[in-house]
């Protein structure tokens, strides 16, 4: 049976566009979506794109409801052998990537902690003992390079912090994957400035551009590389 893949925030942009091209490549995907309606709308933006995938309701900003969720998407599907951690958000606030950190509030701090950080957390705490059980799993967390603290710099704070964060989670739990010798591959990637409701118009690259290098990643030979950071099928400084 083809391997099963979950990925996060997978109704529109990036994630759609990454769950279209592994549904392309004869995966079997699994869309995470927050609500019922959003479930409703990828069933039919999917098909419309002419590819299989199957929408689950999945609120990566409740990381305590994370596991009775995925429980239940496994129940339905099978195991997942391949998570792409996609669904963020950036909330800084007026002036957008011009947002100061003496104008964020806790609480968007907090929102996006939530989402950017413990959810890709509690999705990893969940899945990876089984797929170490199994000896073969391939996880893709979707960072950015405002994450990377060689180039660290002001503006969007909270987003900046959440995305430094969700790369040192990467590198934490590639190196709990590695100890156990099994193909169990976890990175991280940028996929560049990209037209979506985030990126905006005015963005230089489509969905498509911006999906490629996750998809690379997430389906990596046993060969491939582990616990790095990537854009363009590049490797980038942390």
């Amino acid at each position: 049976m083809a391997k099963l893949a979950l990925v996060t925030g997978a109704n529109r942009g990036i994630g759609f566009a990454i769950a279209r091209e592994l549904a392309l490549r004869g995966l079997r995907v699994v869309a995470g979506v927050r609500s019922a309606e959003k479930a409703l709308q990828a069933s039919t933006d999917f098909e419309a794109a002419g590819v299989k995938v199957e929408p689950a309701m999945l609120d990566v900003a409740d990381a305590a409801g994370i596991p009775g969720a995925l429980a239940e998407i496994e129940r339905i599907n099978g195991t997942i052998d391949v998570l792409v951690n996609n669904a963020a958000i950036m909330i800084d606030g007026p002036g957008g990537f011009g947002a100061s950190l003496f104008d964020m509030t806790d609480d968007v701090f907090r929102q996006t902690w939530n989402t950017n950080v413990l959810g890709p957390a509690a999705t990893m705490r969940a899945l990876l003992p089984g797929m170490m059980a199994r000896r073969f799993g391939r996880v893709v967390n979707l960072s950015s390079r405002a994450g990377q603290l060689s180039g660290m710099g002001s503006g969007f704070p909270a987003y900046r912090v959440s995305k430094a964060a969700l790369n040192a989670l990467t590198r934490i739990a590639a190196a709990e994957a590695a100890a156990s010798k099994e193909d169990v591959k976890i990175n991280v990637c940028s996929p560049g400035w990209v037209r979506t409701g985030m990126g905006g118009a005015d963005a230089p690259r489509s969905p498509e551009t911006g999906a490629d290098t996750a998809v690379w990643l997430a389906t990596l030979d046993r060969d491939g590389p582990s616990g790095g950071f990537f854009e363009d099928r590049e490797s980038l400084p942390w």
